[in-house]
């Protein structure tokens, strides 16, 4: 009975961009009249372990037909990150790449910034073991003056920042190492939130951008506003997305 139930929701679904719990509930009760709203909860639990739907927002779901985002992680990377955990113990970082933006934008950056996030009481520490220890340029929370004079002009700069607190980080395997890089719905809001850092990224490149992620990822928009507002931009990031994106969205409750 559970396997002809998966097969049934996937075909009363799977036209849907997004449905959210309430018809999850009536549409189990059609088969199950009597199922309690307790029951739909481990359901919903089951569903999502299986990988046969995924969250979009609290309480509102979509059929598994996009991927989660995975990008390309250089040795370089990996070097760095395996660097950082090594002299600095259990330290609580993320680190990524411009380079990565690449698929989603119009014109290619001139260069390739990869960002290193850390905790703030880390962040002198990292910014002068990095500069002993790599042979790129490296900065730290670069202002205006630096950005323009010496990171936009620089090969493959290095750049040092606080991590806010309670990021959306995840852990990828490769090389025998784990390395810490932001979610897709990190970076979205990083992008929007430093438009001096990402100013190469704003404009009709930022619409692009969060366009193409969300045709073509599976995106959890309860973590993206929740940590826009952790960086107090929930609610012009969400005035943007309605401005410019909203015929993407039409499903999504906002509030």
């Amino acid at each position: 009975m559970g396997k002809k139930i998966e097969e049934k929701l996937l075909e009363a679904f799977q036209n849907r961009r997004y449905f959210d719990r309430k018809e999850l509930l009536d549409f189990y009760r059609r088969y199950e009249p009597g199922v309690k709203e307790g029951t739909i909860d481990w359901r919903i639990y089951k569903l999502r372990s299986k990988n046969i739907i995924k969250p979009v927002k609290r309480g509102v779901y979509t059929i598994s037909g996009k991927p989660d985002y995975l990008p390309q992680i250089s040795s370089q990377q990996v070097k760095i990150a395996r660097k950082i955990t090594r002299h600095f113990n259990k330290i609580d970082y993320c680190t990524w790449s411009t380079e990565w933006l690449a698929e989603y934008t119009v014109n290619q950056a001139v260069n390739n910034i990869l960002i290193i996030e850390v905790e703030k009481e880390f962040i002198d520490s990292v910014f002068f073991y990095l500069k002993d220890n790599v042979r790129s340029d490296v900065y730290i929370e670069a202002d205006q003056k630096t950005l323009d004079f010496y990171v936009f002009e620089s090969k493959d700069p290095i750049v040092v920042k606080k991590m806010i607190t309670r990021s959306p980080v995840r852990k990828i395997k490769t090389d025998h190492s784990l390395i810490h890089i932001p979610t897709l719905e990190k970076m979205l809001v990083d992008l929007y939130a430093d438009n001096k850092l990402f100013s190469h990224y704003q404009g009709s490149e930022l619409r692009h951008i969060f366009e193409h992620a969300i045709q073509n990822y599976n995106i959890n928009f309860t973590k993206l506003f929740s940590y826009a507002a952790r960086r107090e931009k929930e609610n012009q990031l969400k005035a943007y997305l309605e401005t410019h994106l909203r015929y993407l969205l039409d499903d999504i409750p906002y509030d």
